[in-house]
């Protein structure tokens, strides 16, 4: 059985179904989640991390875990070696930890990639670069005025699929040989916020304008639900990148044996969205 952490997220969902496309039996674990959340055929079981002793049950008689820690579990000092603790004692033996690209930059710390290593389970890393799907945040905005505003208008970074995310966590949890890798994951190009917008409006048929923000308007918006010194890390990140946050990474490919998907084909796959 292989155990899903974040089930009902962006990654999570589409990791679920691939398993169970697979034929895998699987548990679906959520803090908020019910049997209309999960494919036919799927477990579910509501839990928090900041709770380790009730992910214990859901852990019962699995082999593989997919493990993400959320913001909010951060944000309230979430204790991730009492979970790691948790599952080392249910006998699972093999994690994929969904972690990031900054760790690989320096940008991000590494101590959730270190924790998981310590415990002495089959790891494997993936390290995504920001998704495709963060554009959900212009959704109202296009809904309503067909228009997107973000800062940094020319500024390209691959954006990933959460699919492809989902794609290879599927294959790391299930098949061998992937135990000790740490796969970055970006899309086939780097795509800046006035391409995105003109994505979007090609899937929708129509316009969306795009304007840009300086630094201090976004960092405005961004303080509304963000702590300061992320803000500012993100800001930094996204208006002066560095190269090898630039980076096409061919991990996808390499996992999936297929290009990794692009910035327009998951906004027409999306583009319910922002109607």
């Amino acid at each position: 059985m292989i155990v899903v952490t974040g089930a009902t997220g962006n990654v999570g969902r589409p990791l679920v179904r691939a398993l169970v496309d697979a034929g895998e039996q699987v548990t679906a674990v959520s803090r908020r989640i019910s049997a209309r959340d999960v494919p036919a055929g799927a477990r579910h079981h509501q839990s928090d991390l900041t709770e380790p002793e009730r992910l214990a049950p859901a852990l019962d008689g699995a082999g593989a875990l997919f493990l993400l820690t959320s913001g909010d579990f951060m944000a309230a000092g979430g204790d991730l070696g009492a979970v790691l603790d948790v599952v080392r004692d249910s006998g699972v033996r093999r994690v994929v930890l969904l972690s990031s690209q900054g760790v690989g930059t320096g940008d991000h710390p590494p101590f959730l990639e270190e924790a998981v290593k310590a415990t002495g389970l089959e790891w494997t890393m993936l390290r995504p670069g920001g998704f495709h799907s963060n554009t959900l945040q212009w959704a109202d905005m296009v809904r309503t005025r067909r228009e997107v505003a973000a800062p940094f208008g020319d500024v390209a970074l691959p954006t990933v699929d959460p699919a492809d995310i989902a794609e290879v966590a599927a294959v790391a949890l299930r098949e061998p040989g992937h135990y000790g890798e740490v796969y970055e994951l970006t899309g086939p190009a780097p795509v800046s916020p006035r391409q995105q917008a003109a994505a979007i409006g090609e899937a929708l048929g129509e316009e969306v304008r795009f304007v840009e923000l300086s630094r201090a308007e976004a960092r405005e918006r961004m303080l509304g639900f963000m702590p300061e010194p992320v803000v500012e890390s993100t800001l930094d990140m996204l208006g002066a990148p560095s190269a090898a946050l630039r980076r096409v990474s061919p991990d996808v490919e390499k996992v999936l044996g297929r290009p990794a998907r692009s910035f327009a084909e998951w906004a027409g796959r999306s583009a319910g969205a922002f109607k």
